[in-house]
């Protein structure tokens, strides 16, 4: 993912269901459902790690009609939560495993930083910045891990709005 977990904030926005800050998106669902009632029927539908939202005519006369922006709006934006998440699932064990093998190495790169550093006050200036790169990766470990319990989040969510068992 691109430095950030699978949100929907631009849907809440959008269709003004901004009351929570939880990464609960099924008030926005039913508000949708709810205006589009008339017009439109709206459901979510679940494929494995894709969901989408789906957007039918209520009657015949709109088929041929485009969809109205917000709509449009809010189909892409499902799709890209559905985009996000899949690529925080895919990637997060991956990175978890590099990660690991990063702070497992530590000691061997802090000898490795000794035996390459020229002078003392080279050895010092590599230490920091190996200190540093350890303690970004650590970070990364924990952002990894929140944005991977999001996604499920945004999954298991998809997954009761659309009526799948998971």
């Amino acid at each position: 993912p691109r430095g950030h977990a699978p949100t929907h904030q631009n849907l809440k926005q959008s269709w003004d269901c901004t009351g929570t800050d939880t990464q609960n998106f099924a008030d926005c669902i039913k508000k949708i459902r709810d205006e589009q009632q008339a017009t439109y029927r709206i459901s979510l539908k679940m494929k494995c790690y894709d969901f989408s939202l789906t957007v039918e005519p209520v009657q015949e006369e709109h088929d041929e009609q485009p969809l109205p922006p917000n709509l449009k709006l809010a189909q892409d934006e499902i799709k890209g939560l559905s985009d996000s998440a899949k690529a925080t699932v895919s990637k997060g064990t991956p990175l978890q495993q590099l990660i690991s093998w990063m702070l497992q190495g530590q000691g061997q790169m802090a000898q490795q930083v000794k035996e390459a550093a020229g002078t003392f006050q080279e050895q010092g200036r590599l230490t920091a910045n190996l200190d540093e790169n350890i303690k970004e990766v650590r970070r990364a470990k924990e952002l990894s891990l929140g944005y991977r319990k999001v996604a499920a989040e945004v999954y298991n969510e998809a997954a009761q709005i659309a009526g799948v068992c998971v």
